[in-house]
């Protein structure tokens, strides 16, 4: 977390095997390993407002939400801060850092109270030791989350593409 005006307190109710099944990115997984995870990966409480990263900060570990609701902020190449999603319950984000260990890409915020279950390259580390198979759907999972938001980006800028586009030729067409 890197806001030291709102530092993290641990959350009170730890996390159960049942709820980490709820969660798409931990699907499939065998009732052993959901209870190794529930046991090792610890909840956090988030205050209202606390960033629980920045753009361009190192990255070593995701994040899912278990309670609340956080924003994910973009930079501009002019600098202007855009919203580009609302992540709530059973959401994960940060996730990239697993795969390319390449810094922050996003800033992301919490709207108010918020629980969250932080997993880090030395707890995938641990799964990957204890169970490789559970590892590699996870990563497979993470790859496929990553696969639809990318779907969606591209759908997106489509869209804004042609829209502009489209702008273009009509106010072309209206001086000529």
């Amino acid at each position: 977390m890197s806001d030291s005006k709102h530092p993290p307190r641990r959350g009170d109710l730890p996390v159960s095997p049942l709820q980490l099944r709820d969660i798409g990115l931990f699907g499939a997984l065998a009732d052993d390993v959901l209870e190794h995870l529930a046991q090792n990966l610890k909840p956090m409480r988030v205050e209202p407002g606390a960033f629980v990263f920045k753009e361009g900060e190192p990255a070593r570990e995701f994040y899912v939400v278990l309670d609340g609701e956080m924003e994910v902020m973009k930079k501009s190449r002019s600098g202007r801060e855009t919203r580009v999603a609302i992540l709530g319950p059973n959401d994960c984000f940060g996730e990239m850092s697993i795969i390319d260990m390449q810094p922050r890409s996003a800033t992301v915020r919490t709207l108010g109270p918020a629980r969250l279950l932080r997993v880090s390259t030395e707890d995938m580390d641990a799964l990957y030791r204890h169970d490789l198979k559970s590892y590699t759907l996870i990563i497979l999972n993470i790859a496929r989350d990553l696969s639809r938001r990318l779907r969606v980006t591209d759908g997106l800028l489509a869209d804004f593409t042609a829209s502009v586009l489209d702008e273009y030729v009509a106010s072309s067409a209206k001086r000529a």
